[in-house]
């Protein structure tokens, strides 16, 4: 009897909703209840979801941080303190932004690797390839500008460091810096615009992005493991690919199995160890701003430091710094580099594979090599790297055609 009522408690609701927005449930039949996903997601396929359960992670903490921060140069890290020592439960909310920060950083890579060993990238889905390139540059202009706002030593010398990397720039560099600071110096207007931009600007332009990006990608339909276009074997009677299931109820399901795990890792990390050993919270940063006292060794947060390396590694400062922007956009370009016409790394030879393995290991040891402090053995190791990095996608063209190929099959695969 209960059950009777409550199911026509919810019929009624969700007619009256569709009397007055009919577009509202055609848009979630079309992106969710009727959109068709392959069968055979993966483990890799978890971090595109968890990439938006970290990005709404973020918007919520900043709502709060912000309530209690103080964008003044004088006040900015007496502010955080203040959140992190008497505001209630700030501290903990502190450390939700700070984790979720490098935490974003994490899935993003392995949801662009996933992308990469798939051929994610591949017709007809370079828009959503694309749009994804755009979301991680504007991602790392947010850290960025996220890191400088608690304005300790670190924050306050990355940001002396990566703005006067602009004064690289033929002709306008100098003047180019002096805007970007708002000042001759980094100061008060410079906090004041970068709190401007992370806060307002830059979060708005990344929902932006990351819902072009879902729409694009559910218009072409979702990669596989495989690499196989399920549209193209259709039930004759419904029209729905025979190896595709509804993205709703059965990978939102899943997507809560994997979500909680990753929250499980999440608060070890905030309750235990919340700097990661300087990785994720570096030391200097817990000591206020000094323009007086430089530290020993500047180097930015982790997620920065493989083209902080390859900067580094450069002796010449254009050079470097163009070097730098290109390690970036290059990845525009890997739809159109790779002339594979099998998509999925499972069904593609020995070339490819240790082509990835090793631009993987070049991009970790890079990371590590930006942490350090630039001996010349160091600095040597960083440009060999930095080659490599370049080389491989140089040479795609080349490696990807004459690679050698396994048949792919013409329905998704369950024996990987």
């Amino acid at each position: 009897m209960s059950t009777n009522v409550i199911n026509r408690v919810i019929d009624g609701a969700q007619g009256w909703m569709n009397d007055r927005a009919p577009g509202l449930f055609q848009w979630w039949d079309r992106h969710a209840a009727k959109y068709y996903a392959p069968k055979n997601f993966n483990f890799w396929y978890f971090f595109g979801s968890l990439a938006l359960v970290v990005f709404v992670n973020q918007i919520l903490t900043g709502i709060w941080l912000t309530m209690n921060f103080k964008p003044s140069a004088a006040e900015a890290f007496d502010s955080v303190e203040y959140i992190m020592r008497d505001v209630e439960w700030g501290w903990l909310i502190r450390y939700m932004h700070s984790t979720g920060a490098s935490m974003f950083f994490i899935v993003v890579y392995l949801h662009m690797f996933r992308g990469l060993i798939y051929g994610s990238y591949q017709k007809p889905r370079e828009l959503v390839w694309t749009l994804g390139v755009v979301i991680f540059l504007v991602l790392m202009a947010e850290a960025f500008f996220g890191y400088v706002l608690p304005w300790g030593q670190m924050s306050y010398w990355g940001a002396q460091v990566i703005t006067s990397l602009f004064g690289a720039v033929p002709v306008i560099g100098p003047d180019l810096v002096e805007f970007i600071r708002g000042d001759y110096l980094i100061s008060d207007a410079t906090l004041n615009r970068f709190f401007a931009l992370h806060v307002i600007a830059l979060p708005f332009v990344l929902a932006g992005l990351i819902y072009l990006h879902l729409m694009a990608l559910h218009e072409v339909g979702s990669n596989n493991p495989d690499g196989v276009d399920i549209k193209k074997v259709k039930d004759k009677e419904t029209g729905i690919p025979k190896d595709g299931i509804a993205f709703h109820p059965y990978y939102t399901i899943k997507d809560l199995f994997g979500t909680s795990f990753f929250l499980m890792i999440f608060a070890f990390i905030i309750f235990f160890e919340p700097t990661v050993g300087g990785w994720f919270l570096e030391h200097d940063n817990f000591s206020a701003a000094n323009p007086m006292v430089t530290p020993q060794h500047i180097k930015p947060v982790w997620y920065f430091t493989p083209y902080y390396a390859m900067l580094r590694a450069i002796p010449d400062k254009l050079f470097g710094v163009i070097v730098m922007g290109a390690a970036t956009l290059i990845f525009f370009a890997v739809p159109w580099l790779d002339r594979c016409k099998v998509k999925s790394i499972r069904y593609r030879g020995p070339i490819t594979k240790v082509m990835i393995t090793l631009f993987v290991i070049s991009f970790v040891v890079l990371g590590w090599l930006g942490a350090q402090s630039g001996s010349d053995t160091q600095k040597l190791v960083a440009q060999v790297l930095t080659f490599f990095y370049f080389a491989f996608f140089f040479t795609m063209p080349l490696w990807t055609a004459i690679d050698k190929t396994k048949p792919v099959p013409e329905r998704v695969n369950f024996d990987h």
